[in-house]
């Protein structure tokens, strides 16, 4: 076993007590791979269902997977007394997914007539509410006035995706997905008492690219999953999130706002445009140096025999991180070296400005650009260097963020 293997995963709702409700749509399937990965993130789930949801998916399959309690019946003898109001007043937040056009109707109403309905009355905790239906349904003048009577109120709204319906069509109705619940999740708690909350970070992830021609770029082997776990834990702790990236949004990137780019060019400007209400910008982008004078407009062929090989005319792409003038942002460098990693790492924080940097060796098997897990240490300008153990990239992520709220110029909070 790798020393990678022996990294605990993330726990990001740890200590934290979730309520899923499920109400009867041929999407509860869904719900119990979703109390699966809220559990996986360290969540004490209880389930409350519906009696239509009880005939999609029995009771029996929650009680064999979570280790919440499961509320079904509110005539079953043998439950404990109110159980309904005990869940909701314990529960850190509630999710309802699937959400029924019914339910929804309940839920703006304050009507209680089932172990859901009545466990959403009970608690005081922030409530996730995730529509199913099909796409006429959802569309319908009294749906979308409970939706929005519900948002009014501060209920988040998480979907619904545009995907096949269970009636065979496509459309705006189709419950998200298992991950993006678990993180619409995530981020409530987040925008309601975590300690990033009413701030703006931006984050970057990926390496650029920089075209040669409509086919071929000059890049590098960033996989972008350090800019994406420092955007999730940031958004997990309430912030909102801007990720700059050269990569298609991950799964599970619900309430981060994903701006994808390709170029060292495009990612200035992005970043630029972001940094006027931001906080902070933690750069963990790989940039290119160089890129080519000009991008060919059509495929370049192989050179004659008489004149074998390619000559490809490079110019210097601005740093990035320096050229974002903003004095109230705070700016966070990662330095991926290959040798003399702390000397390289230092001489990069006044260069840039930066508040700190985190420095990583990409050589190492286990904290490279393709890892899960990364071994960084963190420098600031007075020179010192706090050396972290092998972490998931997710909880480096947490750690970066830290040393963030502590730094002298992080702004206090407005009250």
């Amino acid at each position: 076993m790798s020393a990678a293997d022996a990294v605990p995963a993330p726990m990001p709702l740890r200590g934290r007590r979730v309520t899923l409700g499920v109400t009867g749509s041929v999407s509860a399937y869904k719900s119990v791979e979703a109390a699966r990965r809220l559990e996986d993130a360290g969540a004490l789930v209880d389930v409350a269902l519906t009696p239509s949801a009880a005939r999609f998916i029995p009771p029996l399959t929650f009680r064999s997977l979570v280790q919440g309690e499961v509320a079904a019946d509110l005539w079953d003898p043998s439950a404990p007394a109110e159980q309904h109001v005990a869940m909701g007043r314990r529960a850190d937040t509630m999710l309802v997914a699937p959400a029924s056009a019914t339910t929804i109707a309940k839920l703006a109403q304050g009507l209680g007539d089932n172990p859901v309905t009545l466990t959403a009355l009970a608690t005081s905790a922030p409530l996730v509410v995730a529509p199913a239906m099909d796409s006429v349904m959802y569309a319908q003048p009294g749906v979308q006035a409970n939706l929005e009577l519900l948002k009014a109120r501060g209920v988040f709204i998480a979907g619904p995706a545009i995907g096949r319906l269970a009636s065979g069509g496509s459309g705006l109705g189709r419950l998200i997905e298992p991950v993006e619940l678990a993180a619409a999740v995530r981020s409530a708690i987040g925008r309601t008492v975590g300690d990033l909350r009413g701030r703006h970070i931006i984050v970057t992830a990926g390496g650029t690219r920089e075209p040669i021609d409509p086919v071929r770029f000059v890049g590098n082997h960033s996989s972008g999953k350090m800019g994406v776990a420092v955007a999730e834990a940031a958004r997990d702790q309430g912030a909102a999130v801007t990720l700059v990236t050269t990569q298609s949004p991950p799964a599970g990137s619900y309430g981060i706002v994903v701006r994808r780019v390709d170029t060292a060019l495009e990612m200035q400007e992005t970043i630029r445009k972001a940094a006027r209400g931001a906080d902070a910008l933690v750069m963990a982008a790989a940039v290119a140096d160089y890129r080519p004078a000009e991008a060919a407009e059509s495929k370049l062929k192989k050179q004659d025999a008489e004149e074998p090989g390619m000559v490809l005319e490079l110019v210097e792409n601005p740093d990035v991180i320096a050229s974002i003038d903003a004095p109230h942002l705070l700016k966070v460098g990662f330095a991926a070296e290959t040798d003399d990693l702390i000397a390289n790492a230092r001489a990069k924080i006044e260069k840039k400005g930066l508040a700190f940097i985190a420095a990583n060796d990409v050589t190492e098997s286990d904290a490279g650009f393709q890892a899960e897990t990364n071994r960084v240490v963190l420098l600031d300008a007075s020179g010192e260097a706090e050396r972290l153990p092998l972490l998931h990239k997710y909880d480096v992520g947490v750690r970066i963020l830290e040393r963030l709220k502590s730094h002298p110029r992080w702004p206090a909070r407005q009250r």
